[in-house]
């Protein structure tokens, strides 16, 4: 078994096919560092959680879960602007890692090209079970709850999420607003 695995991801919000991600790479590794990339964006229409409310919906997950604390590391990274210094950025912030795990092109060559051993990770029911599709739900009032962990229903509806969500979107579509929720 590997030792130490990456997984980067934004994580706007935390959702069911990133569950299913971390426990199969928990099958495959140690350890997994769990990188909370574009950590400085919050309250924007594709970053509208804070770092540390989506290292909160992170660690509510693994817990419900049962996962053991003791298996994972949640480390904010935030962006850099050249591509060339990313790779070393992202070490920086992390522990010495044996794999990186990861789908997205550019992050692939990017570590590849830094002499790193990348591999793909599997997509689960990918057309709903995306951040994007559920921050799309919560704007058009649809079923949003069925797509992320009970945990994280809740601490979202605990830090009034929803209304953020809509808040930062009404200007890009302001017909959105009437379905705001209490």
């Amino acid at each position: 078994m590997v030792k130490r695995g990456l997984f980067i991801g934004r994580f706007q919000p935390f959702h069911k096919g990133h569950l299913k991600v971390v426990k199969d790479l928990l099958d495959r590794v140690e350890e997994l560092v769990i990188i909370v990339g574009s950590s400085q964006h919050s309250h924007t229409k594709d970053n509208p959680f804070t770092t540390g409310e989506r290292i909160t919906m992170i660690r509510l997950a693994l817990d419900e879960e049962g996962i053991n604390p003791s298996r994972y590391l949640i480390i904010p990274v935030p962006d850099v602007e050249m591509h060339s210094t990313w790779v070393s950025h992202v070490i920086s912030y992390s522990p010495k890692f044996d794999v990186i795990f990861s789908n997205e092109p550019l992050t692939q060559r990017l570590f590849i090209e830094a002499g790193f051993k990348v591999e793909s990770i599997p997509f689960y029911n990918r057309e709903k079970l995306s951040a994007t599709e559920i921050r799309r739900r919560i704007l058009s009032n649809e079923d949003w709850e069925e797509l992320v962990p009970k945990s994280v229903t809740k601490f979202i509806k605990q830090i009034d999420g929803v209304n953020r969500i809509i808040d930062l979107l009404k200007n890009d579509n302001p017909t959105l607003h009437s379905n705001k929720t209490n």
